[in-house]
C-alpha cells in the first residue's frame, strides 16, 4: 500500500498529538521523544496549488480534509467542538474556484485546518474576481471563532474575507 505523508516541524509535540487525535478520530500508531507519527486510512491526500507572489518561496498555506456531504461537514464540526477545539464555520462560502461548506480549526503551531465539502463549481479563486490573488487571507479561525470578527488577517488560508 502506498502513502502520501505529510510531516510537520511543530514546537509543541504533546499539544499537537492531542490536537491530531482529536482532528481525526484517531490516537498516533507510534510515538517516540521528540516524534510521533498517524497511520490515517481515511481520508486520502488531496493538494492544492495557489499560486502566490513571483519570486515568493513555496510555504504552507492551509491544510483540509475534503468530504461528501454537508451532513459530514456539521458532523466534524459537532466532533471538533465537543473535543473542546475553538471551530469557525463557513456555508455557501465561495473559495478555491468552489462553492463549499466548511468548519476551520487551528493547531497549536498556529496552522489552520478546514473540514469542508465542494457543492458547486464557482468563477473565482475567492469571493472577489477583483481580488482573486488574495482572495483565500483571512483570520486565525480559532481568534474568529472566539471573537466572531473574520476581518482581521492573520494567516493566508480560503476563508471569510
Amino acid at each position: 500500500m502506498s502513502r502520501v505523508q505529510l510531516a510537520l516541524r511543530v514546537a509543541d509535540l504533546e499539544g499537537s498529538i492531542a490536537f491530531y487525535s482529536k482532528l481525526f478520530g484517531v490516537e498516533p500508531a507510534k510515538v517516540r521523544p521528540g516524534y510521533a507519527n498517524y497511520a490515517i486510512a481515511e481520508p486520502a491526500l488531496k493538494l492544492v496549488l495557489i499560486e502566490g507572489s513571483e519570486g515568493e518561496p513555496t510555504r504552507l498555506d492551509h491544510l483540509g480534509v475534503e468530504v461528501a456531504t454537508t451532513e459530514e461537514v456539521a458532523a466534524a464540526t459537532l466532533r471538533l467542538a465537543e473535543a473542546g477545539l475553538a471551530t469557525f464555520e463557513e456555508n455557501d462560502t465561495s473559495c478555491c474556484y468552489a462553492l463549499q461548506d466548511k468548519v476551520w480549526v487551528t493547531a497549536p503551531g498556529a496552522e489552520p485546518w478546514e473540514v469542508y465539502t465542494v457543492k458547486d463549481d464557482a468563477d473565482t479563486l475567492g469571493k472577489s474576481a477583483d481580488d482573486a490573488r488574495d482572495a483565500c487571507r483571512i483570520t486565525d479561525p480559532a481568534a474568529a471563532a472566539k471573537s466572531g470578527d473574520a476581518g482581521a488577517e492573520t494567516g493566508c488560508v480560503c476563508g471569510p474575507n
